[in-house]
């Protein structure tokens, strides 16, 4: 099986240019969209790095992707919503997020649900 390089590195680069432009178009729509409402959210959420990191952990645990989280940070980053040391704290817990997802698929969680049953019941 022969590799057409051509269509390989036409494929690539044009990857790289939609998602390159979608980056643009998203960083376009929040500076419009953005209200001091959101960077008020976004200044609370990553006021300490602790709870910027479990709120990039959870964004990640919510939409499962640690890209897309990376991506969304990346669009406020060049928004101006949000600065680069408060962009690390996020991105680091969007990796924090995807590995302990990763690690509970990896785990038999059949073997503990009832420990989780009763977790949930006591908290209840």
């Amino acid at each position: 099986m022969e590799i057409n390089w051509f269509q390989v590195i036409m494929t690539l680069l044009g990857g790289l240019a939609v998602f390159i432009y979608g980056m643009n178009l998203m960083s376009d729509g929040l500076q419009k969209a953005a209200g001091e409402k959101m960077r008020n959210v976004l200044a609370l959420l990553t006021k300490n790095p602790f709870i910027g990191v479990l709120a990039g952990a959870l964004t990640t645990a919510v939409l499962q992707s640690s890209s897309a989280t990376t991506v969304m940070v990346i669009g406020f980053v060049s928004a101006g919503l949000m600065n680069l040391p408060q962009a690390i704290s996020i991105v680091l817990g969007a990796n924090i997020g995807t590995t302990i997802t990763a690690q509970l698929i990896a785990f038999k969680v059949g073997d503990y649900v009832w420990t989780f049953i009763l977790i949930g019941f006591i908290m209840y």
